[in-house]
């Protein structure tokens, strides 16, 4: 139980309602920020706006996956309100006070690293990560058929990267009957996808294994699909990058090449909401009980 417990949730989508539902279920007193909009109302939290919450009893602030922007607004689709975190607001909680986000930046780090404050990277956590690949997976294959005229089946699928969304991607793309080859640098990132039953191949080599790919999937969070190789691509090749904004992809010169490029992070909070919020509240709350025991056991 989270009994006693002050959390300010600022800002974010509908995977924010599975953690206030989840939170409140657990008895702790949120402060919903950024939510003014919102018919549905949650026993234990009330909506406020950022100038009239008392941050000085706030134990956990927790900000939508994205966290902020460059700017350190906060998204709010919730509200109208324009919601920018500082590290004064920051500055005004207490010592004890952790910071929850999906993601981070340079801003969001400046920020939490001036006030002194702890900050927690969901989504670099693997539990988090590995339940977030299988709504991930679903709505990669969702565009796939929305936007081919073939069937996944029999069709010629090129992986990047063998991560944690990687090896979900190209496993379950395998088991629709396609054709997986998986790019990877590490030598036991190849061994493993050999063990997988796929073809490997080194991604330096990249440029010379998209010749006959109906479907680039990439989930390397750099510039990886140049316009080299990009040139090499059958112009009916659909590129569906999973990496985070700004993608891996060259997408001017895709378009320039006349071949569809699709930039799509975040797809578990845009194909399944409900589940992804579930992913976090349940992962949340586990860290919030730890954090409330260690405080306790530190006041005794």
């Amino acid at each position: 139980m989270l009994t006693g417990m002050q959390i300010a949730v600022i800002g974010g989508d509908a995977r924010q309602l599975e953690i206030i539902r989840k939170l409140t279920e657990l008895d702790a007193r949120l402060s919903l920020i950024g939510f003014e909009q919102l018919d549905h109302a949650f026993t234990g939290a009330v909506k406020e706006k950022l100038d009239e919450v008392d941050f000085s009893t706030m134990d956990t602030l927790i900000l939508p996956v994205p966290g902020t922007n460059l700017e350190g607004q906060v998204e709010t689709i919730f509200s109208n309100e324009k919601v920018i975190l500082t590290a004064d607001i920051l500055s005004k909680t207490p010592e004890h006070c952790t910071i929850y986000s999906g993601i981070s930046n340079a801003y969001l780090n400046g920020i939490t690293k001036e006030a002194k404050r702890t900050l927690i990277q969901l989504f670099e956590r693997d539990d988090v990560a590995i339940y977030n690949s299988i709504p991930t997976v679903e709505g990669t294959i969702m565009m796939a058929i929305q936007h081919t005229d073939f069937t996944i089946h029999g069709s010629n699928i090129t992986v990047l990267g063998l991560g944690r969304v990687g090896m979900s991607v190209a496993r379950t793309f395998a088991a629709l009957g396609a054709n997986v080859k998986v790019g990877a640098r590490k030598s036991e990132h190849l061994a493993r996808i050999t063990e997988m039953g796929l073809t490997p191949f080194h991604l330096k080599d990249l440029e010379n294994e998209v010749n006959n790919s109906d479907i680039l999937i990439n989930t390397a969070p750099h510039l990886i699909v140049t316009a080299r190789v990009i040139s090499k691509m059958p112009s009916h090749t659909l590129i569906i990058d999973l990496a985070s904004k700004p993608g891996g992809t060259d997408f001017r010169y895709a378009e320039k090449r006349g071949i569809k490029a699709l930039l799509a992070p975040g797809l578990p909070g845009i194909v399944a909401p409900k589940t992804a919020g579930q992913i976090l509240a349940n992962v949340l709350a586990q860290l919030l009980q730890d954090d409330l025991r260690k405080r306790k056991g530190k006041v005794k």
